[in-house]
């Protein structure tokens, strides 16, 4: 599975092995039902053509991100499925200004390879199909923020640069340079804490407190053109959702019982609409 690396590739080979270890555990988490057992160490070992430290690592980071569960004695199971909870009911009502300070990117690792199953649903794409692997690191006044993992269909952005993936605005470039004209995106944010590796980078210790974002964005005919999942730096990365609560108190008839993050079931009219506007907010 030796990826095709691009001209200007420059690659840190560990990030790319432990991401392909952890979307592959991933993919057969996402291929069970919650209390499933995942196949045993030797197996995935042997399976995956890895060491059991390089296995066991990924596998802990799913432990840790909620996805997989150990029981002592018995293995590593599916976790049971989270609780998904919608922010904004109305996607015209959501605003995403730029989050403060500079920010700039420094690339890990840039180079092509298959979409595999996983990535490949998400992208509408054959497993067989080449996409863009991106690793870089997110900086924010020269301070390390995060740590983007982005997958590109290789054919929609043929001769993408690093120039593009580390100076200016991506969507920009690809509007300009490869006619992608990014449109809409849904965005999942949880708690989390970095792996050792993931530690080094953005200079924090091991297990401290993170934000995972996970984005598929589409062009304005609907179609798939990124997938990222990023991890920010808790302690200075916030959310802030800004929310208009109509004045209106009356119910409305068979809206059902309900609430929005932060306000509790009855605080506000079953049914009645808030608009929000939310932001990424760097700490000082």
């Amino acid at each position: 599975m030796g990826g095709k690396e691009p001209g200007t590739a420059r690659t840190t080979g560990g990030v790319l092995k432990r991401e392909r270890v952890r979307e592959a555990v991933l993919t057969m988490a996402e291929e069970r039902a919650p209390g499933d057992a995942i196949p045993s160490e030797r197996t995935l070992c042997a399976q995956l053509g890895v060491s059991r430290p390089t296995l066991r690592a990924a596998v802990d980071e799913l432990v840790t991100a909620g996805i997989l569960v150990r029981e002592h004695g018995r293995g590593v199971f599916v976790a049971p499925e989270k609780i998904t909870q919608e922010l904004v009911q109305d996607r015209q009502s959501l605003s995403v200004p730029q989050a403060s300070g500079t920010w700039t990117s420094r690339l890990l690792e840039f180079t092509t390879l298959p979409a595999g199953a996983r990535v490949g649903r998400k992208l509408r794409l054959s497993p067989a199909a080449d996409i863009f692997y991106v690793a870089r690191l997110r900086l924010v006044d020269g301070t390390p923020m995060a740590i983007e993992h982005l997958h590109i269909p290789a054919a929609l952005v043929p001769g993408l640069t690093a120039d593009e993936l580390e100076h200016g605005d991506l969507y920009q470039h690809l509007r300009t340079h490869h006619g992608v004209h990014v449109s809409e995106a849904t965005q999942a944010i949880e708690p989390t804490v970095v792996t050792r590796a993931e530690a080094e980078v953005l200079d924090v210790p091991e297990l401290f407190p993170a934000l995972l974002f996970e984005r598929l964005t589409s062009d304005s005919t609907g179609r798939p053109v990124e997938y990222v999942h990023s991890v920010y730096r808790g302690d200075r990365y916030r959310i802030v959702s800004r929310l208009k609560l109509a004045t209106d108190t009356s119910p409305s008839d068979g809206a059902p019982a309900g609430h929005h993050p932060g306000i509790p079931p009855g605080d506000s009219a079953h049914g009645t609409p808030v608009a929000a506007s939310t932001l990424g907010d760097v700490q000082g």
